[in-house]
Formats: C-alpha cells, structure tokens, sequence
C-alpha cells in the first residue's frame, strides 16, 4: 500500500472506529508525539486505547494528505459535538505498509490570542475558512 494510502486508512479506519484495523496500521513500536500536550504514545496498542477511549460524540474529516513513500502529512478537522472544533497536523513517517513515527499538533480554531502588533497586517479568519472557500486552490 502507498505510504499516503496508509495514512488515509489510518484517518478512515479510526472515523470508523475500526480499532483492530488501525492496530493492523500502526507498528507495535509505533512512537507517536503530541507536542502540544507534552505526550508521547509508544505501541499500536496505547494509540488505539488513546483513540478508542476518547469521549464520543466526534466526526473526523480529511482536508488533504500529502506525501511520498515514507513521509506524509496530513491535515483533518475533528468535530466534536460537545468539545468543539479542532484541526490535526500530523507528520507520519510510514514503513512497509505501517506507522512507525508520528507527530501531531491539536489545535482549536481561535485559541491562540491575536498579538495586537500583527493587527495590521491580517485579517480575522472565520474557523469555516480555508484557501478552498476563498477560491486560491
């Protein structure tokens, strides 16, 4: 399978909560960062517990995924019914057929504060804006 075919199986398979599926992707000395939050997952078994414990309520939807054999990007917006928005960047590193790096940055749409000093030189962006909407992809 295509290192970018992985990836969007991962995405798939967790939006389905095929949780045997994603182990099946995922190596068994998988490490996967979170720096945002401080965390490190290390095994495809922790990752599916991380994953599959998460409170419901949640929708994931795939922006874009990029890459060529053994690194992919990709970027996915998760919705959740009572958390909120959040959208992904994840950094893969993929090999034969299995994640064996990640690292993953979680962020909410709006909140980092807007340092007054850039004010004018950007605008605000609505969380339902992308390059798609504005119509320069």
């Amino acid at each position: 399978m295509e290192c970018s075919s992985v990836v969007e199986a991962l995405w798939s398979r967790i939006q389905e909560r095929d949780w045997a599926g994603v182990e099946r992707l995922v190596a068994d000395d998988a490490v996967i960062e979170w720096p945002v939050s401080g965390e490190r997952i290390v095994g495809a078994k922790n990752f599916v517990a991380v994953n599959s414990e998460y409170p419901e309520g949640w929708s994931i939807r795939i922006l874009r995924i990029l890459g060529t054999c053994g690194e992919v990007v990709s970027e996915v917006e998760v919705l959740h019914e009572t958390l909120g928005q959040f959208h992904v960047a994840s950094f893969w590193t993929v090999h034969r057929g299995e994640v064996v790096r990640a690292r993953e940055y979680y962020t909410s749409p709006g909140s980092d504060p807007r340092p007054e000093w850039r004010s004018r030189y950007v605008e605000p962006m609505d969380a339902s804006q992308s390059f798609e909407s504005l119509g320069t992809l």
